[in-house]
């Protein structure tokens, strides 16, 4: 049967300062669609997401929303003005039968519906626009980022609330695990382009490379073609040139078309240089401990940080994951016991509220009135790990154009904002990377870059993330901060640790029931269940295969480094590290098989 549209975008076109964003792009939302929006930061995805929502009017074109249909849109800025609470905005425009809703996801998103909107920090506003959209329960519900300021319970949450509702959504986000467990359709947008597939963000990437070998192809025929044409055009033209015309206009038409060709926006130039190398022990701490008045934020936790390891901090927001980073890297003393720093550190620092930009400064400014970067005696170069560039030649690695240079900090997006910082803390040398919460607003090619660069990065890693997928791809050891000042240590990442933690993991809390329906107020639609298996369980009974494959992978690359007979002598510390990691992999590959069959045994009882 087919579905109703709720939304129709016909022939949209937009141009902001003469630059074209869209031409005639046509798209079309139905009834249960649960869509990835994606593309590269820049590309137009926000805007787009205002064009459906009619907050942006587009130049041409048409959007149609049948009567009756109700669209909602989580605003990225919301104003709050006329409120005094945070609840108050939540509530605005929900009857006292559907109050219930507010309440249950300001339990669900970790934010005080009763906290004064004066006192309010960003990310609560932004919790409490996401309150205010789902409990508004409309028919589709476009999201431009939800997961940023959500910590990975709260994140847990709305994957299940979302998952659960019969409302169709759009999507915008950089979290792939968020992506992959709700997604059944993307679109791409892609030089003002828009793609679809009826498939979800997990087969993307795969989607997205066979596409651009389609398009390589393609403009590489027209290159040869081109070159042919254009040696016929010299070499046969005199002799017939009356009746070859039409062909040398060919030529021209040929030449112009790969001239309008766009380009693939390329990806930023990052590059970590070490400094002088660390002592072997980096960081050793031992009994340290924290508290603010009543409230414990630590109690007394050992840690001991090698050079070249990577550890991510997880953990609710307000648990303390960066004032335990701050404490390890000497910005705050604890309490009680001792912090012990190795020789020769050299500290950089990715800090999440962008506290080092001055949102008034140039971009040109932030770099070149920067101590650590300025080049003695000139104004239009920067030092970039130990080599003179100029400003702007540096700013284009991190994609910012020539205008961009002199224009306020304050006018860029999120995503450009990160990469600014990338760009301070990247040309600085340095054996210590400190990250706090680095994925926020950079675009999956970017993450997937910074991820690179850092697999290939000779210093130690310091992680705070609430990105699963991240978290996994990075880091060696993640110390869980699990409430009431407790923080415990785990191999591997964050499945490594899901899978150690067993039957004990915090489950993700769950929609407060409406008497007599679901979450959106009417029956959701009916998806197999296991016999046996809570929701939860039915969900890790199917990630737990691809974690298997990674262990197994890991484990076989591993085995073959530890293969090298000269290994032992010519590098101990690398041959003692990989014969840990090989150790560790294999007791959670044990327990990962372990819980698989235990579930699989259950969900067939």
């Amino acid at each position: 049967m087919a579905r109703a549209p709720l939304l129709q975008l016909s022939g949209i076109s937009l141009t902001f300062g003469g630059n074209p964003v869209f031409d005639d792009l046509s798209l079309t939302v139905q009834e249960g669609d649960r869509v990835a929006l994606v593309g590269r930061n820049g590309s137009g995805k926000s805007t787009l997401m205002k064009v459906m929502a009619g907050l942006v009017e587009p130049d041409r074109g048409e959007v149609i929303v049948p009567a009756g249909t109700r669209v909602g849109y989580m605003e990225q800025d919301p104003d709050l003005s006329a409120f005094a609470t945070l609840g108050d905005f939540a509530a605005a425009g929900v009857g006292e039968a559907e109050a219930w809703r507010v309440a249950a996801a300001a339990e669900g998103l970790k934010f005080d519906p009763a906290r004064p909107v004066a006192t309010a920090s960003g990310g609560e506003r932004r919790r409490a626009a996401l309150a205010r959209l789902l409990a508004e329960a409309p028919d589709l519900m476009l999201l431009d980022e939800p997961t940023n300021h959500l910590d990975i319970q709260a994140i847990g949450w709305l994957e299940s609330t979302l998952s659960e509702s019969r409302a169709a959504f759009v999507l915008i986000s950089h979290d792939r695990a968020f992506l992959r467990r709700l997604t059944r359709a993307t679109l791409w947008i892609d030089r003002g382009e828009m793609r679809r597939q009826d498939k979800g963000f997990d087969a993307f990437e795969d989607w997205r490379e066979t596409v651009w070998a389609a398009e390589d192809e393609a403009r590489h025929k027209l290159d040869r073609k081109i070159k042919a044409e254009a040696r016929w055009a010299v070499e046969g033209i005199s002799a017939r040139r009356k009746r070859n015309q039409g062909r040398v206009r060919a030529l021209a038409a040929l030449r112009a078309e790969r001239a309008g060709q766009i380009r693939r926006q390329g990806t930023a130039a990052l590059a970590l240089d070490s400094a002088t190398q660390s002592g072997r022990r980096v960081i050793d701490a031992r009994g340290i401990a924290k508290s603010f008045g009543d409230r414990v934020i630590l109690r007394p936790f050992d840690l001991r940080v090698m050079r070249g390891d990577r550890v991510a901090f997880v953990g609710p927001n307000g648990a303390g994951k960066t004032t335990l980073i701050k404490m390890l890297t000497g910005e705050i003393a604890p309490d009680s016991g001792s912090v012990t720093h190795g020789t020769n550190l050299d500290i950089a620092v990715f800090d999440q509220a962008r506290a080092a930009l001055d949102e008034t400064a140039s971009l040109w400014d932030s770099l070149t009135n920067d101590p650590q970067m300025r080049v003695s005696g000139r104004s239009d170069q920067v030092m970039v790990r130990g080599q003179p560039r100029h400003v702007v030649a540096y700013l284009k690695d991190f994609l910012f154009d020539d205008a961009q240079a002199r224009a306020p900090v304050g006018s860029l997006s999120g995503g450009e904002k990160a990469r600014l910082l990338l760009a301070r803390i990247m040309a600085q040398p340095s054996n210590l990377l400190v990250l706090d919460e680095p994925t926020n607003d950079l675009d999956i090619e970017t993450l997937d870059l910074l991820q690179d660069v850092l697999g290939d990065y000779d210093g130690t890693v310091l992680l705070v993330s609430h990105d699963r997928d991240f978290i996994d791809r990075v880091a060696d050891t993640t110390v869980a901060m699990e409430g009431d000042g407790r923080a415990v240590i785990y191999a591997g990442g964050w499945s490594d640790y899901q899978a150690q933690r067993g039957e004990d993991a915090p489950e993700p809390a769950p929609a407060a029931p409406r008497p007599g329906g679901p979450w959106d107020g009417a029956p959701a639609p009916a998806e197999p269940a296991r016999v046996g298996l809570s929701f939860t369980e039915r969900h890790r009974l199917e990630s737990l295969p691809a974690v298997i494959e990674r262990l197994e992978a890991e484990i076989g690359k591993l085995t073959e480094f530890l293969s090298n007979p000269d290994l032992f002598q010519t590098a101990p510390a690398k041959f003692a590290k990989a014969s840990e990691g090989l150790a560790e992999r294999q007791q959670a590959l044990a327990a990962a098989e372990e819980e698989w069959l235990d579930l699989a045994e259950r969900a067939e009882g």
